[in-house]
């Protein structure tokens, strides 16, 4: 029911500049944290009227973004742990060689490293996915005869792409999303379920198609990335945990079904079950020095994770306040939130209906990506799909999925060159290349996903 005496005040103005702010300089790649922190003292100045309200602000957004994204942040880092360890023991190695021998030709090939790539993505992220798949089977892929620039694109799209929009397993995004939103990630996963797939298939299908005559690999120079020197011998430990963890992982998917475990019970899962594996690989494989390295995985797997969040826990603080986080952080006197407020005079004033509601999630989706991180617009395309679909009586989860896959598809690294550095670096190519490659493709997906969503609103 829209509020019939709805009143614009100042903050509302002030946010709404800060929101425009804030996209003008994501789309100049530009780091946007302290326009966020600027804003964020000015609306609590103009809201609790006192400088000290406005200092007070800054931090308790940043203490509710922070408590909102926590679960997310220990999760890569634990995952990441995992990782390390089995980098260290030269398990990872072990668990790339059944993948090597069904690497007959080009074409088969791009599929199973994109395909590899998407399933260590959905349960490690794409970012030690990276290095995990890429350094030890683009050694294999391009033996098979596939062309480098090809092997990124199909990495790219189907780890940072797919899977990272998608992000099933370890339900970050959703988690995200869903909280801006006010929902359940399991809400978005179950209700956007034919976007994510009408986008990944659409996408990765169409790079084949348009790919298809290139490939083939030319003579290529790889960087070193997988010598025999720089790989630690495989041992009896390296070989008992290439074949645990997989067996604990798929356990967990297993479990997951049986007991319909989802949202933040399926996180918790891959979370515990990825410090566990990473305990025994550390016991088994390092004995009196266990203790140490435990402690060392962890430390590095929390600053990974705190590395990539850091900005996002800045962006999101000031997005918060644009929904009902703004109770908690300013107080219980502002309901409903400020960018609500905007949509609900927005739809009294304008003729907003659900294909333009859609439309636009999906343009300041994009618009957000711009920054090269796909996660620091999360909080206001599910802040304004709660909002729309509230307004137009559209389904708040599809319209949040929209706002997350053109998000992540752009910043999360298929789009934009600064977020590609890794896939292309491992690849030896040129990340303005596989932008360019990468943009036809992810382009038709936009377009054949908002025509699904039109079905769905």
């Amino acid at each position: 029911m829209l509020d019939p005496n709805l009143i614009l005040t100042p903050l509302h103005y002030i946010y709404l500049i800060g929101v425009i702010v804030i996209l003008s300089v994501m789309i100049l790649r530009k780091d946007t944290p302290l326009v966020c922190i600027a804003f964020l003292f000015l609306l609590g100045l103009a809201g609790l009227g006192s400088v000290t309200g406005g200092i007070m602000t800054i931090f308790n957004a940043i203490l509710y973004a922070s408590k909102e994204f926590m679960e997310v942040i220990a999760t890569i880092a634990l995952v990441t742990a995992l990782s390390k360890c089995l980098k260290d023991l030269g398990s990872d190695h072990l668990m790339m060689i059944p993948m090597s021998k069904v690497m007959k030709n080009p074409d088969l090939t791009w599929w199973v490293l994109g395909l590899t790539m998407m399933v260590f993505s959905f349960f490690l992220w794409p970012s030690p996915s990276v290095a995990l798949v890429g350094a030890i089977m683009l050694p294999f892929a391009v033996k098979a005869g596939l062309n480098p620039l090809a092997a990124a694109i199909s990495m790219n799209l189907f780890g940072h792409g797919f899977a990272l929009s998608y992000d099933l397993v370890i339900q970050g995004a959703p988690a995200i999303s869903a909280g801006a939103a006010s929902i359940s990630p399991s809400d978005i996963l179950t209700e956007g379920r034919p976007l994510f797939l009408v986008m990944g298939i659409v996408t990765v299908c169409s790079a084949y198609l348009l790919n298809r005559g290139h490939i083939k690999a030319g003579i290529v120079n790889l960087p070193v990335v997988n010598s025999r020197e720089e790989r630690p011998k495989a041992g009896k430990t390296a070989l008992v945990m290439a074949v645990l963890t997989p067996l604990l992982f798929l356990a967990d998917i297993i479990l997951m079904l049986a007991f319909d475990l989802k949202g933040g019970e399926a996180t918790s899962m891959v979370s515990g079950t990825a410090l566990v594996a990473m305990s025994i690989g550390s016991v088994l494989g390092f004995g009196k020095q266990s203790l140490e390295k435990v402690t060392d995985y962890v430390t590095e797997g929390f600053l990974f994770a705190i590395r990539i969040f850091a900005p996002v826990i800045i962006i999101g603080a000031f997005f918060f306040l644009g929904g009902e986080g703004i109770s908690t952080i300013m107080g219980q006197q502002f309901k409903g939130g400020i960018m609500n407020d905007w949509a609900v005079w927005l739809a009294q004033h304008a003729p907003l209906n659900k294909y333009a509601a859609a439309a636009v999630q999906m343009v300041i989706g994009g618009l957000t990506g711009l920054d090269g991180s796909g996660f620091s617009g999360l909080p206001l395309t599910g802040s304004l799909a709660r909002t729309f679909g509230t307004a137009v009586n559209a389904s708040i989860p599809v319209l949040a999925s929209l706002g997350q896959i053109t998000a992540i598809f752009v910043g999360g690294g298929t789009i934009v060159p600064w977020g590609l550095i890794p896939v292309a670096a491992i690849c030896g190519v040129e990340p303005m290349e596989l932008a360019r490659k990468n943009l036809p493709p992810v382009i038709l997906g936009f377009l054949a996903t908002f025509a699904a969503a039109c079905f769905l609103l």
